[in-house]
Order: structure tokens, then C-alpha cells, then sequence
């Protein structure tokens, strides 16, 4: 019995760390029926209860949801994107009622009008009002439902943040209705759009043509990418172009690489100044409260002895402390500004403050003891 009672416990310890995928069914007065709705919380959502998400909106859920789910679960784990909340709309039996548009104004009319205020006026409150979602919307769609979501950037303020176009199949107009959006755009847009070489070839063509057009515009407002695949299909190129669009739109959220710290050690900049920044732009963008990863730390703190920057690495030493005030970390930066800019007695005591905390990396405790013995031994404490 002791057994099964402490498998019963491992058994729903291992299922807490999985993402949680939640079938819902939402009452539309837009739609006039319901709408069966697929969702994916981050996982660990229930236990990380003071915690935002952005939420990422996926038409065509019946068969878009699964793979779109995937993607960012695995890249989420790996801390290369935000966690976020993915939401798939299905559309199996409403698809092409859903994206209807007018033939000669080619803007959404009858149910495709509906279906476009059903997605801003009560999908999204109903997301907004039931998780714990940060400011930060995506959507992406597929050929057909591809052209639909790009309707919202026409709007004066638009709903979504990022538009992942996956070989739209486009409307007449809608080619030129975007540039000229995305061109006069005021606010940040993440823009992704996607074919491939064995693609619809009319689809292919049209696709190929709005990418010369997007790929003129000025705008550092706007962040636009195109991959075309060689080899894929229409079908096949959604899973080449998810992660690309993942990586795409959340380019600034991802850790300090090794080609950024080479730029660290040489640039002008504070390196410092750029890590906060850095840190800014991710909590701006994406609505999110973001603690400085402990890598980005060690990296920055190694550029800043380097280049022997001791103010900058006792300004990176208080923000250590602050973020993570259990382990030694901040502790070290602190100590060896202090050591750098003649205070050996500050420096030794606080080498000798970090027992008793966690270790990170190089900064074990038998490490910052052995320090302080040295500038005792050096100044006879």
C-alpha cells in the first residue's frame, strides 16, 4: 500500500510538469452556436500562480493546434521563448463560412464579418478573463484562414502583435493593403510569412510577389521574415515554418549567445547597460516579468572583468543580489569590484557573507572562503 500510495504521488508529480492541454466549448452571439476551442496552459500554470503568459491565437485548430502546441511547448522548455497560452480555434465545419469575403470590396462580409468580431470581441476577452495572459498576442492561420488574420492589421490600434502567415492564399488587394499597413504601423508588429517550392503554384507565385513588396518597407517598427523551403509542400512547410516563425517573433527573448558576448567584450557600450536593456525589451514586448537568466549574468559579469569595468560589475553584483538573494552570485560581483577598487576589507567581508548560499557555477563557497583567506593573508585582517 506505502508503495502504491508514493507511485500515486510520482505519477501526478510527473503529469504537473507536462503542459496542460483543456477542451472548452464557448457560446458565441456573434456566431450565434458554440465553437469548440483547444487550449494549451504552460506547464507548472496552476503552481506559477502570480505569473503572465502571451497568448497565441491558432485558426484552424482542428489540425493546426497540435503542431503550433508542440512547438512551443518544446522551445518554452528550453527557455528559447516565453511560456505561453495557445489557443486553437476549430474551424472543420465552418472554415470557409469563417473567412468569407466581399468579391469586390474583398474585406470580410455576413459570416466572415461575424467570425472577425467573434475573435476580437469575445474570444480574446474570454482568454483574457480566464488565464492569466500578459499583453502579447499572437495569431497565425493557413492558406485560407492565413489571408483572414491579417484583416486585424488594418484596424487603427490592431489586436494582435504577431501574424504568422503560413502560404496564404491571398485576396485580391490584400497584398497591397498590407504594405501600406504594415508601412504606416506606429507600434510594434511581427510579421512571418511562408511558402515553399513545391507549394500551390498560384499560391506560391502571389506569396513570392507580397514578400518583394514587404521586403522595400522602412519601418523599424516592424520585424518581417520570409522563408521559402525548398521542397515542401503546402502541407509539409507548416513544420518547417512554425519554429522558424517561434524563433522569429521571439528573437529578443532568447538568452545572451556566444557570438552576442564576443560583441560584449569589444562594444563601446556598457555591457551592463546592455543586459538591462536587453531584459527591458523582453518584458515590453511580450508583457512579461522576466528575472535576468543566470547565464546572462555569468556571461555579463566575464565581459565586464575582461574589460575590467569594476563600477559596472558592482552595479551588476547589487542587480544579482536583488533578482537572487540566495545565492552567492551577487556576492562575488560585489566582492570583486570591491577588491578591484582598492576596499580589501569590504571585499573580504563579503566573500565571507556568501556561506551559507547556493552555489552557482564557478562560485562555490570553498571558492569566495579561499578569496577572503587571500586578502587577509595579503593585509594581515
Amino acid at each position: 500500500m506505502k508503495k502504491l500510495y508514493l507511485f500515486t504521488l510520482f505519477f501526478l508529480a510527473v503529469q504537473l510538469t507536462f503542459s496542460q492541454t483543456i477542451y472548452k466549448t464557448i457560446n458565441s452571439s456573434k456566431l450565434r452556436q458554440q465553437r469548440e476551442l483547444k487550449i494549451q496552459l504552460p506547464r507548472n500554470y496552476d503552481q506559477n500562480t502570480g505569473k503572465k503568459y502571451p497568448v497565441i491565437i491558432v485558426l484552424d485548430g482542428d489540425y493546426l493546434f497540435e503542431p503550433m502546441a508542440g512547438n512551443v511547448d518544446y522551445y518554452s522548455y528550453w527557455d528559447e521563448i516565453p511560456e505561453s497560452i495557445v489557443v486553437g480555434v476549430n474551424q472543420v465545419r465552418s472554415r470557409n463560412d469563417d473567412c468569407l469575403y466581399n468579391p469586390k470590396t474583398f474585406l470580410p462580409e455576413k459570416e466572415g464579418a461575424q467570425f472577425f468580431e467573434f475573435l476580437g470581441m469575445e474570444l480574446l476577452p474570454f482568454i483574457d478573463n480566464t488565464y492569466r495572459t500578459s499583453k502579447f498576442v499572437a495569431i497565425a492561420g493557413h492558406d485560407y484562414t492565413s489571408n483572414f488574420i491579417n484583416y486585424y492589421l488594418f484596424k487603427p490600434d490592431p489586436l494582435f502583435h504577431a501574424y504568422i502567415n503560413l502560404s496564404p492564399d491571398l485576396a485580391p488587394e490584400m497584398s497591397n493593403r498590407l504594405v501600406e499597413a504594415l508601412s504606416t504601423a506606429e507600434a510594434p508588429k511581427w510579421f512571418y510569412l511562408a511558402t515553399g517550392s513545391n507549394d500551390v503554384p498560384d499560391l506560391k507565385k502571389n506569396i513570392r510577389a507580397l514578400d518583394q513588396q514587404l521586403s522595400l518597407i522602412e519601418n523599424q517598427d516592424v520585424h518581417y521574415q520570409f522563408d521559402d523551403f525548398d521542397a515542401a509542400t503546402h502541407y509539409t512547410l507548416v513544420g518547417n515554418a512554425l519554429p522558424r516563425a517561434l524563433e522569429h517573433i521571439f528573437s529578443s527573448y532568447k538568452p545572451i549567445s556566444l557570438k552576442e558576448y564576443d560583441e560584449l567584450v569589444i562594444m563601446e557600450k556598457s555591457a551592463f547597460n546592455y543586459l538591462v536593456e536587453k531584459y527591458e525589451v523582453i518584458n515590453n514586448n511580450f508583457g512579461i516579468e522576466k528575472p535576468v537568466r543566470i547565464n546572462d549574468f555569468l556571461a555579463v559579469g566575464k565581459a565586464l572583468e575582461y574589460r575590467e569595468k569594476w563600477d559596472d560589475l558592482e552595479r551588476l553584483g547589487d542587480l544579482a543580489q536583488k533578482q537572487y538573494p540566495h545565492m552567492a552570485l551577487g556576492d562575488y560581483y560585489l566582492a570583486r569590484s570591491y577588491e578591484a577598487n582598492g576596499r580589501p576589507k569590504k571585499a573580504m567581508k563579503t566573500y565571507q557573507s556568501a556561506y551559507g548560499k547556493e552555489e552557482v557555477a564557478f562560485v562555490t563557497i570553498d571558492f569566495m572562503l579561499k578569496k577572503a583567506d587571500l586578502i587577509k593573508q595579503d593585509f594581515g585582517y
